[in-house]
């Protein structure tokens, strides 16, 4: 089958690999239908964060399973699926405790030895307990599709990072990050009852975006400028709760800068290349909580299906380029340059 590799630093390829199997019994095979780029896929294409060459890559992707192993009863082939970013097995101390990114036996698509997302198809560990069986008939909506595609990441990390800041009725909520999480995080906060969504970003078209989802105000300022007109917004006071959705040192500092005393920053914007920024005399002075880390998304898909199968929930949007597999490095080159916010990838 054909299957994105990565080679080095702005070298993204597909290659022919061999075809997923079942391996073990609690395994299935997954053909795609449809994929995308995450952000944190361009550290890698960057050169950030290292990878072996040919490495696969990609960890979203939903599509239809084509085989199983002895011990899979939840799902059989012919049925349509969700693949949160990581497998998992349902069974280990930290599954119970609804935190399967930490499984004990547990693991990330795209890592070595493993298969990645952006390809033709997919080997499934613990098929039972990670795999979400969804409508077939969503297979012949595209929106719905792009809905159901966003729920295996940006939207359950944006649901995550709301419900780590505490986001709620009457809530005054930040979000620093206009990327497809943060935008993501926008319809959390606004889906959990907060009465107020001030996005911060620098890019007009995703600000735009971000009114759509629910925001009510929109800054363009960075830094310390930024601070000084969330808190001019809030009658001096800051926000109930931020959300930090970039993974940089001056995001983080925003964060903090712009929570209200016995206030909470949902921090979901994975770190790369900082210390993060954390002024711990701001987090003990002002009584402030840090929450987050990365999105358990397995766990909040029963909370967030229904809506997106109702159509209380529609992230479709962030996805605003379609590419075919065999262009998968123009998807890169695309959203590398920010002329794309996320690509999303069919067969």
């Amino acid at each position: 089958m054909r299957a994105t590799t990565i080679h080095g630093p702005y070298d993204i390829r597909v290659e022919d690999v061999p075809d997923p199997r079942v391996q073990r019994p609690g395994d299935a095979v997954v053909q795609v239908l449809r994929a995308c780029v995450c952000g944190s896929d361009l550290w890698a294409y960057r050169g950030e964060s290292a990878r072996t060459p040919g490495q696969r890559i990609g960890h979203e992707f939903l599509g239809t399973v084509v085989d199983t192993g002895s011990h899979v009863r939840a799902v059989r082939p012919g049925d349509l699926v969700i693949a949160p970013f990581t497998w998992s097995d349902g069974a280990c101390v930290f599954c119970a405790e609804r935190l399967p990114t930490s499984c004990a036996n547990g693991g990330m698509w795209g890592a070595v030895g493993s298969d990645g997302g952006q390809g033709e198809g997919v080997r499934v560990p613990y098929a039972d307990s990670t795999l979400v069986k969804v409508p077939t008939e969503a297979a012949s909506d595209d929106r719905l599709l792009g809905a159901l595609l966003a729920l295996t990441d940006v939207m359950g990390t944006g649901y995550h990072a709301a419900v780590s800041a505490g986001a709620r009725p009457g809530a005054t909520v930040a979000v620093v990050g206009d990327g497809a999480v943060g935008l993501c995080a926008v319809l959390a906060a606004r889906m959990l009852g907060a009465e107020h969504v001030i996005a911060l970003g620098r890019h007009a078209s995703r600000l735009r975006l971000a009114r759509d989802f629910g925001a009510a105000t929109t800054i363009t300022e960075r830094g310390e400028a930024a601070v000084t007109a969330v808190r001019e917004r809030t009658g001096g006071h800051g926000v109930h709760a931020a959300i930090e959705a970039v993974g940089s040192e001056e995001a983080m500092r925003t964060a903090i800068g712009v929570t209200r005393p016995g206030g909470a920053i949902g921090w979901v914007g994975a770190p790369h290349g900082s210390d993060r920024g954390l002024d711990v005399g701001a987090l003990f002075m002002h009584n402030l909580t840090l929450r987050g880390g990365i999105a358990p998304v397995r766990s909040y898909l029963p909370d967030l299906l229904p809506r997106v199968l109702d159509g209380t929930l529609d992230p479709s949007a962030v996805f605003d380029r379609t590419i075919p597999l065999a262009s998968i490095a123009d998807g890169y080159r695309a959203m590398d340059d920010r002329s794309a916010l996320k690509v999303l990838i069919t067969p």
